[in-house]
């Protein structure tokens, strides 16, 4: 299974800061995941076109999930749920949902962040916040229902280390 990794990032894609995010993600997965999967890393500058071209880029790659961190604050430049918008078929508002709960537990500014979810096609692309704390929150929340998201747009099949993360499949 192909999963895109995406970072948001004006400093990051100059090479002036160091991609935190990313890294942050593929150790999740390499954790969370017992199935087998490719990365497809890309690092774009914040806005909404830069964001959406490589959305688009990395569905037209195959990538089943594409997992974005950064650019879902509230700052001019953070335009990543916009970009989303511009390319999702469906958006799955109970994910950006559950995602600002559990951060409002550790930090208050949690209601600021617009992340979000939505598939294209068959993709589900879910924005993450671009701190790596925060992403493993996000993550621990949302992924029990990330394999069974994929089953049914079509995606394929991902299977879970029970031991980090139980995916969760109704009976």
């Amino acid at each position: 299974m192909i999963i895109g990794i995406l970072t948001v990032s004006d400093r990051a894609s100059r090479g002036d800061y160091e991609d935190l995010g990313g890294p942050a993600i593929i150790s999740y997965l390499d954790a969370a995941l017992s199935s087998s999967w490719t990365a497809l890393r890309r690092i774009v500058p914040d806005g909404v076109d830069s964001v959406a071209t490589a959305m688009v880029e990395l569905c037209e790659a195959g990538a089943a999930l594409i997992l974005s961190t950064g650019g879902t604050g509230p700052s001019p430049r953070d335009q990543t749920p916009e970009a989303m918008a511009r390319v999702i078929d469906k958006e799955l508002p109970g994910f950006g949902e559950l995602m600002r709960r559990v951060s409002l537990y550790e930090v208050p500014t949690a209601i600021l962040s617009r992340q979000s979810a939505g598939v294209r096609g068959k993709t589900l692309i879910v924005s993450l916040p671009g701190k790596p704390a925060s992403i493993t929150t996000c993550l621990d929340a949302v992924f029990p229902a990330i394999p069974y998201c994929l089953e049914l747009i079509g995606a394929g099949h991902m299977e879970t280390n029970a031991r980090v993360v139980s995916a969760f499949r109704p009976t």
